[in-house]
């Protein structure tokens, strides 16, 4: 297991959810932070916290659909301590909005939020990190990664295109000491349905029953951690809809007809 003490971690999302609860377990640990989100003032509050905690911490506020200037977001993350020793592409966007009636703006700004940013943000970190010795990537999928799921067709195929974009650095740059660390929660209780995007593009303002009945993040972040820090494969975080992962895997048929049934608010 790789200790987190002294390690030098970048977490995207991180003003609230799993990407706060991430930053203060490393905090505690002696990590040093660099946080973005797009909310600054949240921002600033989950850094001070961290620093309350005893790390050192910067922050990058930054929205990532605006893929142009990730290069030069990369370059400021590395300028404030010279290296990345995780990097958490956490930040995301769901949404709520049938496919033929999303508009395909707010496609293209699911997949560059889900997607994209990890992969332009990635090509331009992996150079360093294996002149460095190596690095982890952790990464935050979905259940709906794994199969389609109702009114989410643009967030579950950034989700699909992570594991094969992520799975194929992890076989090319093993034997530079690259890892990567495929995270897949199921249902979190954090803001990210009030955050999904409805087919036009307005904030959907509401969470969703799931999502209020799902883990807490605090919880789900101490099971993060730990992946993160054995740097395992995959982890799967959440409760009993986990089940569908399997299932899915034996009986992919079965998984289809109860796709179908899903509430989908």
């Amino acid at each position: 297991m790789q200790e987190s003490s002294n390690k030098i971690i970048w977490i995207t999302g991180a003003s609230s959810g799993i990407g706060e609860a991430c930053a203060y377990i490393f905090a505690a640990e002696g990590s040093k932070l660099i946080l973005t989100a797009t909310r600054e003032v949240q921002l600033k509050k989950v850094q001070q916290k961290c620093i309350e905690l005893g790390a050192e911490c910067e922050i990058l506020p930054a929205d990532l659909s605006q893929t142009e200037r990730l290069d030069a977001l990369t370059d400021r993350a590395l300028a404030f301590f010279g290296r990345i020793d995780v990097m958490f592409h956490n930040a995301g966007v769901s949404q709520r909005g049938k496919s033929a009636e999303t508009d395909f703006s707010v496609d293209k700004k699911i997949m560059d939020t889900n997607f994209f940013a990890p992969v332009k943000i990635t090509k331009r970190l992996l150079p360093v990190m294996i002149a460095g010795g190596g690095g982890t990537l952790a990464v935050t999928t979905s259940i709906a990664g794994k199969f389609g799921f109702p009114l989410r067709s643009a967030y579950a195929s950034s989700k699909f295109a992570l594991y094969g974009f992520f799975e194929t650095v992890q076989a090319e740059y093993y034997d530079q000491k690259i890892r990567v660390v495929m995270v897949c929660p199921g249902r979190i209780k954090t803001n990210i349905s009030c955050n999904a995007l409805e087919a036009n593009g307005i904030r959907h303002a509401r969470m969703d029953d799931g999502q209020a009945g799902g883990i807490p993040a605090e919880k789900a972040a101490r099971k993060i951690a730990r992946a993160i820090r054995k740097q395992k494969p995959e982890v799967l975080v959440g409760g009993k809809e986990l089940l569908m992962v399997y299932i899915n895997r034996f009986f992919p048929g079965l998984t289809r007809r109860m796709v179908r049934k899903i509430r989908t608010t």
